[in-house]
């Protein structure tokens, strides 16, 4: 018997929320690093797992008229998103000059089979970034209520696990990365220190909400999850983020000068 792969954790409901927090929180460390690879004029681009679309349009802006950005996601949130589901659908060899995945192949219980894919679809030449996080790492520096924080941190590592999510992915890309055949493979990393107000914490916040179900199933009861809202955004509250790792890596052979 095949068992079915586990539902994405963050499917159904009302995303927008969600992707406008992950942009403010991961845009300025994934642009910056998107613009190393020399990305301009007239380059195909892919961005997988577009979400909100912020990279997307970044990339359109580089690229210019005489380039071309596909975005895809499996849940399109507007019109110029094409749904693709990356673990099934076809997808081209030796097409594209840049490609970009953000936080995708963590979900993704065949996401070494997808890097595969990934690398195949460059051209000669051609980049890859993979920015992913290693949220084993994620300690509180001070807080009101530590046992609280450390509880919940504890419930969502647990929705997730049960949804496929590796969630110490990131430190593995690279290795990764170079096993599908990539050279110059390059990671850089990033913590950052977390209060009221950072991007990453409301991200972090908003995770009481869109994980719900999956929290109180876990063992959290609503009151506790308000509490937990509450705590982050309490004025002496400090955490430290979890580790952001951004690796390039490309194709052998030549590419754009």
């Amino acid at each position: 018997m095949t068992l079915a792969a586990p539902a994405y954790v963050f499917g159904g409901g009302d995303a927008r929320e969600q992707h406008r927090l992950l942009a403010a929180a991961y845009d300025p460390m994934t642009l910056p690093r998107l613009a190393e690879t020399g990305v301009d004029g007239g380059w195909r681009c892919l961005d997988v797992g577009t979400g909100g679309g912020t990279v997307a349009g970044w990339l359109a802006h580089r690229v210019g008229p005489a380039g071309a950005v596909l975005a895809t996601d499996l849940t399109p949130v507007t019109p110029s998103v094409t749904r693709h589901d990356i673990t099934r659908d076809p997808l081209p060899d030796n097409a594209f000059d840049l490609i970009v995945a953000r936080l995708v192949l963590r979900h993704l219980p065949a996401r070494d089979e997808v890097l595969g894919r990934l690398a195949r679809a460059l051209r000669p030449g051609g980049w890859l970034q993979v920015d992913e996080t290693d949220t084993t790492y994620q300690p509180c520096l001070a807080a009101p209520d530590l046992a609280l924080y450390e509880r919940f941190l504890a419930a969502r590592d647990a929705v997730m696990a049960r949804s496929g999510v590796d969630g110490d992915y990131g430190r593995r890309v690279a290795a990764l990365m170079r096993g599908a055949g990539l050279v110059g493979v390059e990671p850089v990393s990033a913590v950052e220190v977390w209060r009221a107000g950072s991007p990453g914490l409301e991200l972090l916040a908003h995770t009481t909400v869109r994980l719900r179900d999956g929290l109180v199933a876990a063992g959290m009861t609503d009151r506790q999850l308000a509490e937990v809202r509450e705590l982050l955004a309490h004025p002496y509250f400090r955490a430290s983020s979890s580790v952001f790792y951004s690796v390039h890596g490309r194709r052998p052979g030549q590419g754009r000068p």
